[in-house]
């Protein structure tokens, strides 16, 4: 496609609606929908994702939504959006600062990636890259970090819903976090790939995680120098294992 600016323009509004929206009701009694083991979904998830369905909706007729709410909706058209309408929900569920919007869009019959945007409402930063440009954080470029040796690394770990990811998880981790500067665990993927683009972060590791948590943030960071490396997992069949890096640490040998 030539021209992705109005798509962008359209997932940056979406995003700051919902962002808004959540920010507005961050800290109130919230509606849970579903108390999972290892997760909790909102009502607000779903009113989030349906803010954001129909913004882009009324702008692009015909296009195609995949989210973790509400699953595929819309039209056949040439463009499919993948959005997670609040990524770090355990977060917002507890009073954690720490969560985001995330919107993606890809060509539906190649598979490409279009389109980033990831909004962080509580400290109003908006992370953006079209196919072929410069990523940027709230309008100004960002590229990933050059730390290249895993003692200078600061890596996040994710730790996924069920046992056997968990399992793997923990193995996985004491290998890398005796090798690093420090290890976070914060909660959001998006968050974690945005991070990571913008330098704060040099690499995420997680077992188990779905196309809607890593989709703007893949293109985010391979158009910002680093390497996403993503495989179907063990754990569950339709998530994926992710390694994201700056592109320079040699974390896929601590796997």
């Amino acid at each position: 496609m030539n021209d992705l600016q109005p798509l962008l323009a359209t997932a940056t509004a979406a995003a700051h609606a919902a962002g808004a929206f959540i920010k507005e009701n961050f800290g109130s009694e919230l509606t849970v929908n579903e108390m999972q083991r290892y997760d909790i979904k909102l009502e607000l998830d779903v009113r989030s994702q349906q803010l954001i369905t129909d913004m882009i909706l009324a702008a692009h007729p015909g296009h195609a939504i995949l989210g973790e709410e509400g699953g595929e909706t819309g039209g056949d058209g040439p463009v499919e959006w993948i959005v997670d309408p609040i990524d770090g929900t355990v977060n917002y569920f507890f009073g954690i600062p720490h969560f985001c919007v995330s919107i993606a869009a890809r060509d539906r019959a190649s598979k490409e990636l279009l389109l980033g945007v990831i909004f962080d409402p509580m400290q109003n930063e908006t992370w953006s890259i079209a196919a072929g440009g410069t990523p940027m954080l709230n309008g100004k470029p960002i590229s990933c970090s050059a730390r290249a040796e895993m003692a200078e690394a600061v890596v996040t770990v994710g730790f996924s819903k069920s046992k056997e990811a968990l399992d793997l998880g923990f193995e996985r981790y004491k290998r890398i976090a005796c090798s690093v500067r420090k290890t976070r665990m914060l909660g959001s993927a998006a968050l974690a790939m945005a991070y990571i683009a913008c330098g704060r972060l040099d690499a995420y590791v997680e077992e188990q995680i779905s196309l809607w948590d890593i989709a703007a943030g893949q293109l985010l960071v391979e158009s910002a120098g680093g390497k996403v490396m993503t495989r179907p997992s063990t754990t569950k069949p339709g998530t994926m294992f992710i390694c994201a890096s700056n592109g320079r640490l040699p974390v896929e040998s601590y796997l």
